[in-house]
């Protein structure tokens, strides 16, 4: 039985905590901070745990991880 390939993108944005969950980076940092109440700012920084809804969609593309 071949190997199972990891989706190159995913392996790059996303992986797994200890227990299963998977972390990714904030969103909506790139630009436009100027604009951004401070304490937006502060709250986006490092990354954050998905949503289960969404971490359904991103676990089938690493499956060795």
């Amino acid at each position: 039985m071949p190997k199972m390939k990891t989706k190159s993108g995913a392996k790059k944005r996303f992986r797994l905590t200890a227990k299963g969950k998977v972390r990714a980076n904030q969103a909506g940092k790139r630009h436009g901070m100027s604009k951004r109440p401070k304490a937006q700012i502060r709250n986006q920084r490092g990354t954050t745990i998905l949503k289960e809804s969404d971490a359904k969609i991103v676990r089938p593309f690493l499956p060795y991880a």
